[in-house]
C-alpha cells in the first residue's frame, strides 16, 4: 500500500478543491472499470465534496457505493500520476469518439482554444489499474499518493438531466465528500449526522408540526395544531413589535386584475413564476406573487403630503409563486407562503433615518429568536437599471451608513442589486454554523414611477417618494424551517407548541393533574395533562421526545401541598413549586422571551 503524502502547501480551500476534483476523476475511473459501457459527463468539485454524472449500462443503488469506494482505494494506492496533455480539436474528438457528452462539450469550445485532458498514469510496480483520461481544464494533485484513501466517502445517488435540461438524457449522479485526512472526514460526517437529526422535515413529523400532501398539491404546507400554536405565538410577537416600531398592519386581496401586474412590470420580467390568469367578468385576474402593488394602491387612495410620511406598512400576506417540482423542499422551497412583508414610503430627507431604523429593528428581531451571527451583503447597481443616478447614489449611501452605524460585518455584492434599486441582504448563521439568506431591505425606483406615486412636499410641489421593500423573516414557512433546524425542535419556552406537561405518578392522581393543567391553561399557558395508563418513566421519556420544556410531576405530596415537582427536558430538576409560582415563573420566561429553560 502506498504512503500518503500531504499535498504541496496551498490555501486550505484551494487545496481541498484540488483534492475533491481529483477524487471525482478517480471515482469516474472506478465506475468505468466496474461498469463497462459507462458514458461519462462532468464531475466538478463542490462545497464539501464532489459529484460525477454518468450514463450507466444498468441502474445502480446505494449498495453499489462500497464496491466503487474499494476500487477507488485500489486506484489511489497504485500511485497514479495526473498528467496534463494538450490536444487539437481533431485529436480530442478522436480520443473521445465513444463519449457523446464529451464530444458535445468539445464541439462547443471556441475555435483555436487549447483543449486539455488529464491522464491518470500508473507508476507503481503493483499498478493494475491501467491509465484513464478525462476532458478537463484542471488542475489536479500531481499523484494519487497525495490523496488519503481513508479521507473520502461516497454519499448518495441522484438523477440529473444532462446540462440541467429536462429534454436531455437523465443521468446518474454520484455524490461524495473528500477531505485532507480521516479526522476531517469524521468531523464532517458527524456534522452531517447532526444536520440529518435536525432536518425540519424529520422534526416536523416527530413533533407533529406540519405536513405536505403531493396528491393535494405539491409545495403547499398544512400547519398542524402544534405548528399552528407556534405560528400564532410568532405572529403575535411579530404584530406587537411592528406596532411598537411605528408600523401599521395591512390586509390585501389574494388576487388582482392583470392590470396591476402589467403596470408594476411583473408580467414582463416575472411571468415564469406567476400562475396563469383566471377569467372573472371577462377580465384576467392573477393570484398574487407579491404584495407591493396592493400597498401602492392603498397609498394612492388619497393624495399624500410630506406630513403623512414616513408610512410604515406591514402585512403577513400569503402569496403564490411557481417553483419547479424538482426544487421544492419541505418548508424551505414552496409554492405558497406567507411573506412577512413591509413597505416604507418616505421623503428623501427621511430616508437615512428609515433605513437605519429598519436595519436595527431587523437585527433585534433576529437576536430575540436566538440568531447572533449576522452578516450583511450590500448589493450595488447592475449594468441595466432604472432610476436617476442621484437616487441610486443616495440610496446606496444610506444603506452603507446604516451597516456602518450598527458595526455590522458586510461584503459588497458589486452589481448585485435589482434593476430597480440597491439592497441589503442579511444572512444569519444557525446553531450548526450554516448561513441562511433571510432579511432583505430593497429600494425600488421602478414601481413608484410606473404607478405615478407622489407626495406634496413643503414647497407645494408633487414629488416622488422613496419606496423601500422589507422582508424581515423572509416568509413564515421558510423561517419556520430554519427555526426548527436551529433549535433541533427543542424550542425556547415562549414559542414551544407545548410549554409544559403535567404527569401524574399514578392513575389515582389524574384528578389533581387535570386540575393543575386547567389552572395553568387559564393563565394562557400551553399545557397538556398525560392521563393515560402508562408508567411514569415512559411518560417522561415520551414528553422528552416531544421536547416539552417542563414536565410537572404530580403525586401524593404534591397534591397535599398544592405543588408540582419540576423536571426539565434536558434532565435537570428544579425545586418543587406551588402551581401559582410555577405559572409566574413560566410567564416571566415567556414575557422576556428567554432562550433558556
Amino acid at each position: 500500500m502506498s504512503t500518503f503524502e500531504k499535498p504541496a502547501a496551498l490555501p486550505a480551500e484551494q487545496r481541498l478543491a484540488l483534492i475533491r476534483h481529483s477524487v471525482s476523476h478517480i471515482m469516474a475511473q472506478a465506475v468505468t472499470r466496474l461498469f463497462p459501457g459507462t458514458k461519462v459527463a462532468i464531475g466538478p468539485s463542490i462545497e464539501n465534496g464532489f459529484y460525477y454524472d454518468f450514463q450507466l449500462p444498468k441502474q445502480i443503488t446505494n449498495e453499489d457505493l462500497p464496491p466503487i469506494e474499494e476500487e477507488m482505494k485500489i486506484i489511489i494506492d497504485s500511485r497514479q500520476d495526473f498528467v496534463r496533455v494538450e490536444l487539437s480539436r481533431e485529436e480530442a474528438l478522436k480520443r473521445f469518439a465513444d463519449e457523446p457528452f464529451k464530444t458535445e462539450l468539445i464541439n462547443e469550445l471556441p475555435g483555436g482554444e487549447i483543449i486539455s485532458v488529464y491522464e491518470n498514469r500508473g507508476t507503481g510496480e503493483d499498478n493494475e489499474t491501467g491509465s484513464w483520461v478525462d476532458l478537463c481544464r484542471g488542475p489536479h494533485v500531481s499523484n494519487t499518493r497525495e490523496i488519503h484513501s481513508g479521507a473520502f466517502k461516497l454519499q448518495s445517488i441522484a438523477g440529473a438531466y444532462w446540462r440541467g435540461d429536462e429534454k436531455r438524457p437523465m443521468l446518474t449522479r454520484i455524490y461524495g465528500t473528500a477531505w485532507e485526512n480521516p479526522k476531517d472526514l469524521k468531523a464532517h460526517l458527524a456534522f452531517l449526522e447532526e444536520v440529518e437529526k435536525r432536518d425540519h422535515r424529520r422534526v416536523g413529523r416527530e413533533l407533529d408540526l406540519f405536513s405536505t400532501h403531493e396528491e393535494a398539491g405539491a409545495g403547499l404546507i398544512y400547519w398542524h395544531p402544534n405548528g399552528g400554536r407556534m405560528r400564532v405565538a410568532i405572529e403575535d410577537f411579530w404584530r406587537t413589535e411592528h406596532y411598537r416600531s411605528g408600523y401599521e398592519i395591512l390586509y390585501t386581496p389574494h388576487i388582482g386584475k392583470s392590470w396591476l401586474w402589467e403596470t408594476s412590470g411583473h408580467l414582463g420580467f416575472y411571468r415564469a413564476n406567476m400562475y396563469s390568469p383566471m377569467e372573472i367578468d371577462n377580465q384576467d385576474y392573477i393570484i398574487k406573487p407579491m404584495n407591493c402593488p396592493f400597498h401602492i394602491m392603498i397609498y394612492k387612495n388619497k393624495q399624500r403630503s410630506y406630513r403623512d410620511l414616513p408610512l410604515r406598512w406591514a402585512e403577513l400576506g400569503t402569496v403564490y409563486r411557481y417553483e419547479r417540482s424538482g426544487v421544492l423542499h419541505g418548508l424551505l422551497r414552496v409554492r405558497g407562503f406567507t411573506q412577512d412583508d413591509a413597505h416604507i414610503f418616505c421623503t428623501p430627507a427621511q430616508m437615512e433615518d428609515e433605513i437605519l431604523e429598519v436595519l436595527r429593528f431587523s437585527l433585534w428581531i433576529w437576536k430575540v429568536f436566538g440568531f447572533k451571527e449576522i452578516k450583511a451583503y450590500l448589493a450595488t447597481k447592475p449594468a441595466e437599471s432604472v432610476g436617476e443616478q442621484s437616487r441610486w447614489d443616495a440610496a446606496l449611501e444610506s444603506l452603507r451608513k446604516a451597516v456602518n452605524a450598527e458595526g455590522l460585518a458586510y461584503e459588497i455584492d458589486e452589481g448585485g442589486g435589482a434593476f430597480y434599486g440597491p439592497k441589503i441582504d442579511l444572512k444569519v448563521k444557525d446553531a450548526l454554523g450554516r448561513e441562511w439568506q433571510m432579511t432583505t431591505i430593497q429600494f425600488d425606483f421602478n414601481e413608484p414611477e410606473r404607478f405615478g406615486m407622489t407626495f406634496v412636499d413643503t414647497d407645494g410641489q408633487h414629488k416622488r417618494p422613496y419606496m423601500i421593500h422589507r422582508a424581515l423573516l423572509g416568509s413564515l414557512e421558510r423561517f419556520f424551517g430554519v427555526l426548527i433546524e436551529h433549535f433541533g425542535g427543542a424550542f425556547p419556552p415562549w414559542i414551544a407548541p407545548e410549554q409544559a406537561a403535567v404527569i401524574p405518578v399514578a392513575e389515582g392522581f389524574n384528578g389533581y393533574a387535570k386540575k393543575v393543567q386547567e389552572e395553568l391553561v387559564k393563565r394562557d399557558l400551553r399545557v397538556s395533562a398525560e392521563l393515560d395508563d402508562g408508567r411514569l418513566n415512559a411518560k417522561i421519556r415520551e414528553c422528552q421526545n416531544r421536547k416539552i420544556p417542563y414536565m410537572l410531576v404530580a403525586g401524593q405530596r404534591e397534591a397535599d401541598e398544592g405543588t408540582v415537582s419540576i423536571r426539565l427536558r434536558d434532565g435537570r430538576q428544579l425545586d418543587p413549586m406551588k402551581v401559582a409560582d410555577f405559572a409566574a415563573y413560566l410567564t416571566e420566561k415567556i414575557s422576556t422571551r428567554s432562550l433558556e429553560l
